[in-house]
């Protein structure tokens, strides 16, 4: 029987370090995986090629597909919403928008009708998880290998991560390993350092994590340095809103619709689904992420230098960071 090692990479700090880690121990049968949700930056597959050519490692990439499903829902909408006695207008224009644009985010959540949120965090496995176990992991598992899928994950960024043991077994010869469980953060820079390579270059541009950008559980100060630096983000996210909406039965979707804390006005529970549209849109959330505690006046402190090395994790002490964040801006 073989072992198939297998390293979950997303290009964020965790995930390379996971893999510095397996190369450093000159992991045999080593593979690198990444699963593209679609709302990545540009700078995480530039980092990806750069891991890729650096640790002379090979990183596949797999996508979900829900070009199926979304041909299910609009079969869905033609016979059921009509029936459910749903407006002749809400079921054209879900019928306009249901069509697959092959980005894996967009599709997911044009086929949900609405977008993950803290919640219905739907996005890691649909996104993540699926792709990676249907593409990579069980046509390995079919040859009766054993797998061990390395994973990235800290006992110190949640809860529900900080119970979790170092290894446990899947099942069918499906290992999790979970090599950086008890690392703090600078451990995880450090590793980068020792083993040459540079952290992706979002780190040293306002972003605490990296992956889907924005993420739905993204920081205030987070969004507002995207919204500084990459209004072409704010954007795509403010077309996307428009089209998960014609796709919705409620006629209206946001990005944080799930969260409280996107917008000034507290919870959501009770209004409308056009009442959150119109104060809980990205606009909205961005302009609210200029705010000053409460959400109430603007902060006349915040930075307005879109090229300025900005770190959550200390990397602007570095002249090579810093050196960084200046080439990517």
């Amino acid at each position: 029987m073989t072992t198939q090692n297998i390293v979950s990479v997303s290009g964020g700090k965790d995930s390379t370090a996971t893999l510095l880690v397996a190369i450093a121990l000159e992991t045999e049968n080593l593979q690198a995986v990444f699963a593209d949700t679609g709302n990545e930056h540009p700078q995480t597959y530039e980092y990806l090629d750069y891991l890729e050519q650096t640790t002379q490692t090979k990183i596949t990439r797999v996508r979900a597909d829900f070009t199926q499903r979304i041909a299910g829902k609009r079969k869905f909408v033609e016979t059921k919403w009509r029936e459910q006695g749903v407006s002749e207008s809400v079921v054209l224009a879900a019928l306009e928008v249901l069509q697959p644009t092959g980005n894996p985010f967009l599709d997911l959540c044009i086929w949900k009708g609405r977008f993950p949120s803290r919640k219905a965090q739907f996005c890691t496995m649909e996104l993540k998880r699926d792709p990676m176990l249907e593409q990579v992991v069980m046509p390995m598992m079919g040859r009766g290998d054993m797998l061990i899928s390395w994973q990235g994950v800290r006992a110190d960024e949640s809860l529900n991560r900080r119970y979790l043991p170092e290894l446990d077994e899947v099942g069918g010869g499906l290992f999790n390993y979970r090599p950086i469980l008890k690392w703090d953060i600078p451990a995880v820079f450090e590793a980068h350092r020792y083993m040459g390579i540079k952290p992706n270059p979002l780190y040293s541009q306002g972003m605490g994590r990296v992956g889907c950008m924005p993420c739905i559980n993204c920081r205030k100060d987070e969004l507002r340095e995207i919204a500084l630096r990459f209004p072409e983000v704010i954007d795509r996210i403010d077309r996307w809103e428009r089209m998960v909406q014609q796709a919705s039965k409620r006629g209206a979707a946001t990005f944080f619709a799930g969260s409280n804390a996107k917008h000034p006005r507290g919870s959501i529970a009770d209004m409308t689904a056009l009442e959150v549209m119109e104060i809980a849109s990205i606009r909205q959330a961005v302009e609210w992420s200029k705010t000053a505690r409460g959400g109430i006046q603007y902060d006349l402190m915040i930075a307005t230098d879109a090229t300025a090395c900005s770190s959550a994790y200390g990397l602007c002490d570095s002249s090579d960071d810093a050196e960084i964040a200046r080439e990517a801006a």
